[in-house]
């Protein structure tokens, strides 16, 4: 019998109807890896940030058909990621696993237990490492995984900001928005990230560094010196002090600076409510608003044949190596203060 490989696929997800925005919220707000509390305040709390947001989520939802694109992006992915992966004598099958909702890590867990893979490998879809992302999603799994009496070796990707396949193809990306520049006009791109509190960063999560580290990989292959690179951070929610910059100052800021603008999402990797309508719609209105002269905006990776090509190299990877955690480069790359990364020193 070939050896069978199980790669597991992770992200955050969202609703699948206008009646699924508020559950979908309270699933988000209820893991303690957003909301630091006890459980008996972090539940009650999550509820109520949910029905108090849930109004706007779901006119932002309105704007998508009703629901989220993610989970058949996702899909896309994970089928042209097994077809870049040569069957080499192995059987080799992605599953889908969300943090938030349909299809959660329990049911992917069931599958892959009936698929009986020899190995199983971790793949979230997230390029830099956080405790709110990546973390959590492996906690999550690993309960899901008990659940389903998975025991088969399993070894876990943590981290790709600057991975080659995917900075190639961040970087065809906004060349393509960046053709026929209005001339005369000088632009400024911004490289925007999901933003987090401070405080998360400064309890040693590496998130904030590895996009800084992916922006840079991605300037470097860009190749165009004429655009002035800007790493912010967009999405912000809630009372508490942020990482920034934030990418709707920047983009205002550009506007009085009588700059053009081209964003470019480097901390998702297909299209959702924060690049549709976020940046597509309230941005481009925060633009027009602020004097911006030409606003453009790169799309997600999406399943890019480099991308998908980077992807399959750190399955390659994962499936030659032993048990534990990987990242693409052999070694950990995060400094030693951020004492959140999940890999050794």
């Amino acid at each position: 019998m070939p050896p069978k490989i199980a790669i597991v696929v992770f992200n955050l997800g969202g609703p699948d109807s206008l009646e699924a925005v508020e559950p979908f919220l309270r699933n988000l707000f209820s893991d303690p890896a957003i909301i630091a509390l006890p459980w008996f305040l972090r539940l009650p709390l999550a509820k109520l940030i949910a029905r108090r947001r849930a109004p706007v989520a779901r006119a932002i939802y309105q704007h998508l058909g009703g629901s989220s694109p993610i989970v058949p992006q996702t899909q896309q992915q994970a089928r042209a990621l097994e077809n870049a992966l040569p069957l080499g004598g192995m059987e080799i099958r992605a599953f889908i696993a969300m943090r938030c909702w349909h299809p959660f890590s329990d049911g992917a867990a069931m599958a892959v237990k009936a698929f009986n893979p020899d190995k199983i490998i971790l793949l979230p879809l997230y390029p830099q490492f956080s405790t709110t992302t990546t973390a959590s999603a492996f906690k999550d799994w690993d309960r899901a995984a008990r659940k389903a009496g998975l025991s088969a070796p399993t070894t876990r990707i943590c981290c790709w900001p600057d991975q080659p396949g995917f900075v190639a193809a961040m970087a065809a990306h906004i060349r393509d928005a960046a053709r026929d520049l209005q001339p005369g006009l000088s632009y400024r791109l911004l490289l925007s990230a999901h933003g987090l509190p401070k405080r998360t960063i400064a309890r040693g999560d590496p998130y904030q560094w590895q996009v800084e580290r992916g922006a840079a990989a991605i300037v470097a292959a860009l190749g165009m010196p004429e655009l002035e690179p800007v790493v912010c951070y967009q999405s912000r929610v809630g009372p508490l002090e942020w990482i920034g910059p934030a990418t709707d100052a920047e983009i205002a800021k550009a506007g009085a600076d009588g700059k053009g603008v081209i964003v470019a999402p480097i901390a998702f990797v297909s299209e959702h409510s924060e690049t549709l309508v976020e940046l597509d719609i309230e941005y481009a209105k925060l633009a027009r608003e602020s004097g911006v002269k030409d606003y453009r905006r790169a799309p997600t990776v999406g399943a890019d044949a480099q991308f998908i090509d980077g992807l399959a190299a750190l399955v390659r990877e994962a499936i030659a190596s032993r048990d534990g955690t990987i990242n693409g480069t052999g070694s950990r790359i995060c400094p030693a203060e951020f004492c959140r990364c999940i890999l050794e020193k």
